[in-house]
C-alpha cells in the first residue's frame, strides 16, 4: 500500500508519492535546454573554426550573412589582424549594384568580386574559406564563386 505525503509549499498543498521498491516514481520533471537559431549557428561556426585557421601565407576569408547584408573579411589569425574587409554597405559594392537589393545572390557576388580585387592589391592569392556556420548555398556560394573568378584560390 502506498502512502501519500502532503506538505505545504507557499499557499499550495503539494502531494508526493514515494516510489516503492521495484516501481517507478509517479512523476518525473524533465527540463530540456531550448536552442535558438543563433545558438545553433554559433555551434556550427565553432565546428567550422576547429578545422579552418588563417595564417600569414594563407589568411582566412570569413563570411557573415545577415538578413539584409553580406560581409566578408580576410583575417590573419596568427597576428589577429583583419587585412581586407568589405560588405554590401561599402561604396564600391553599392556602385556595382546600382541601387538594387543588398540581400540577394547578385549582391553577394559583388562583395566576392570586390574582396578579390582588394586581395589582389594586397598581393593575397590564396585564402581559406570560412563559411561562418552558414550553409554553403545561395548567397554564401555566390560570394565564394565570385571571389574564385576574381582570382582567389581556396
Amino acid at each position: 500500500m502506498m502512502m501519500t505525503k502532503a506538505f505545504l509549499v507557499g499557499q499550495a498543498v503539494v502531494a508526493s508519492t514515494p516510489a516503492t521498491r521495484g516501481s517507478r516514481p509517479q512523476s518525473v520533471n524533465v527540463v530540456a535546454a531550448s536552442s535558438t537559431r543563433r545558438s545553433q549557428l554559433a555551434k556550427r561556426h565553432k565546428r567550422v573554426r576547429n578545422s579552418v585557421e588563417g595564417s600569414t601565407e594563407r589568411p582566412r576569408l570569413a563570411v557573415f550573412r545577415s538578413n539584409n547584408h553580406m560581409y566578408a573579411q580576410v583575417i590573419d589569425d596568427t597576428a589577429g589582424n583583419t587585412l581586407v574587409a568589405t560588405s554590401t554597405l561599402s561604396a564600391s559594392v553599392k556602385e556595382k549594384l546600382g541601387g538594387k537589393g543588398t540581400n540577394n545572390a547578385e549582391a553577394a557576388a559583388a562583395v566576392g568580386s570586390v574582396i578579390a580585387e582588394l586581395c589582389k592589391e594586397k598581393k593575397i592569392e590564396k585564402v581559406c574559406f570560412d563559411r561562418g556556420g552558414f550553409q554553403y548555398h545561395g548567397r554564401v556560394q555566390a560570394l565564394a564563386d565570385a571571389a574564385r573568378e576574381g582570382g582567389l584560390s581556396f
